[in-house]
């Protein structure tokens, strides 16, 4: 019999012993500085053991939506991957309910350190969700929830938020953080709007001025690409650690100061990869981070089409292999290398001339500033109002001219995995057949060549089933038939029980 008392002694004994604030940050985490990000499929088990090897001292979890993790076992299992290993460990949540998040979070703890609530998400999806940074003008909410997540927990609550154009509104979000619970902070210096081609650069005098102001530890997050620019930020804003994301997708090992060659980063991942499995997509992404620079040259297209269709760890092997046969050789010094061309459809709006290593080195990706996206847009719009303009022209692989939408419905086409030539034009010739009655487009399946409509016509008529449109009129006036003569044959007579005398 569960001794209720005693399961409620032990857990009011938990949460009195949790540690807080800088006793949290030095016992349990250890005091770390180089910290890797909860990153949307991409912070998973494997990545974060690579990570570990080559320096990190703590890593979060992928973000995690609340309501999924407490209410889908599945979902549950599979996000939980984590080993003996994988310490200090905190778990990032999403979700805008605090029961919800209380939910979810009080069967993660224990198997991480911290949980994290994420309040810095600017995306799409964030938005329709209503979380992340959309939460952040709802501070009695995020007071709610913060507190009830302190109070119930038996370890504690951090919170990653992104600043405000206004700085004092940015302290005062901070301090409300703080005063509601939370033991941790990570401060991302950009604001909501700062996303995709207007990123820009995070301001860091932001983070500094909430480091003045609470006393609970920090982490920085924003414009870290190398080691030098960790041990700057240290310097330029007094936090405790540092967060990468971008620049540690790129480079695993940016907190040893180092630049491997992608290769040897990208198989260690993959053998990690075969001891804790990871779908494919995630696989993909962190390849195509690695191999960023070398999937942007002319001569890589067909590796990048490989790459872009394979869904099984033997196939990214390949890739890999493929990558090294290439460019060891350049590594080692044993052929010279002369600069391959950029694919400028792949590279354009980024600054990939200012690659500061070799193309097979691990080196951060550079976005291309706001005000240069800002002028070619303002480009684009002029020469789109000029009536002089040349029209842009698009051709297939015979020369002959066809249109825009043509044109990316063949490159889609090219795309598709396991597909020749011949199946494309078998399939694309299907579709010009149609119906032998009207002009409207056969039924590929159909046994008379006709369209629905008439295939429905002809069987209503002719009293016959089109297996291939699903139209069953036979069968069913034959069933209609049955059930009518079963009805009308006569009941049988019934026995009249009469009473005993």
């Amino acid at each position: 019999m569960v001794n209720k008392d005693a399961d409620q002694g032990e857990a009011t004994e938990r949460l009195s012993c949790k540690l807080k604030g800088y006793d949290f940050y030095r016992s349990t985490l250890g005091s770390p500085r180089y910290v890797v990000a909860p990153m949307v499929d991409q912070s998973e088990l494997a990545w974060r053991m690579l990570c570990r090897r080559y320096g990190a001292q703590l890593c979060y979890s992928p973000m995690f939506h609340a309501n999924l993790f407490a209410t889908d076992p599945k979902y549950r299992k599979d996000a939980l991957q984590t080993c003996a290993a994988d310490r200090p460990l905190i778990i990032q949540f999403c979700g805008n309910d605090a029961e919800q998040i209380l939910e979810a979070a009080l069967a993660a703890q224990d198997h991480c350190d911290a949980v994290d609530i994420n309040l810095g998400c600017p995306q799409a999806i964030a938005k329709r969700g209503h979380y992340g940074s959309f939460l952040q003008d709802e501070w009695e909410l995020l007071t709610e929830i913060v507190k009830t997540l302190h109070a119930k927990l038996s370890i504690p609550v951090t919170c990653k938020i992104r600043i405000f154009e206004d700085r004092d509104k940015t302290i005062r979000y901070a301090k409300m953080l703080e005063a509601a619970g939370c033991q941790l902070l990570t401060v991302h210096g950009r604001t909501r709007e700062q996303k995709g081609p207007l990123t820009g650069v995070a301001d860091w005098s932001y983070i500094r001025d909430v480091r003045q102001h609470i006393k609970i530890p920090m982490f920085a997050n924003g414009n870290i690409l190398n080691l030098e620019d960790v041990h700057r930020c240290l310097e330029a804003t007094g936090v405790d650690g540092v967060m990468s994301a971008e620049g540690n997708l790129h480079n695993p090992a940016i907190f040893q100061g180092i630049a491997p060659p992608v290769w040897q980063m990208a198989k260690e991942y993959l053998e990690l990869v075969e001891l804790y499995p990871c779908p494919s997509s995630y696989i993909r992404g962190h390849l195509f981070k690695l191999f960023h620079h070398l999937m942007n040259i002319s001569q890589n297209s067909e590796l990048r089409e490989t790459l872009a269709t394979a869904n099984q760890l033997k196939q990214f092997q390949t890739v890999v292999e493929a990558v090294k046969a290439k460019y060891e050789p350049y590594q080692r010094g044993e052929i010279p290398y002369e600069p391959e061309a950029m694919d400028v459809n792949i590279s354009a709006g980024s600054d990939e001339d200012r690659l500061r290593l070799e193309p097979w080195l691990c080196q951060p990706y550079i976005r291309a500033s706001p005000e240069s996206h800002r002028q070619k847009i303002a480009e684009k719009e002029r020469a789109a109002e000029d009536p002089n303009r040349t029209k842009r022209q698009f051709f297939d692989k015979d020369g002959n001219e066809i249109s825009r939408k043509r044109m990316k419905k063949l490159r889609r086409r090219q795309r598709r995995p396991n597909k020749t030539e011949t199946q494309i034009q078998l399939r694309h010739e299907r579709r010009l057949e149609y119906c032998t009655e009207c002009a409207n487009p056969q039924g590929s399946k159909c046994e008379f060549q006709l369209c629905r409509v008439c295939c429905k016509d002809r069987c209503y008529s002719t009293n016959c089933d089109c297996p291939g449109h699903g139209i069953l009129i036979k069968s069913r006036r034959a069933k209609a038939k049955q059930f009518e003569e079963h009805s009308a044959q006569p009941a049988p007579p019934t026995a009249v029980a009469q009473d005993p005398l």
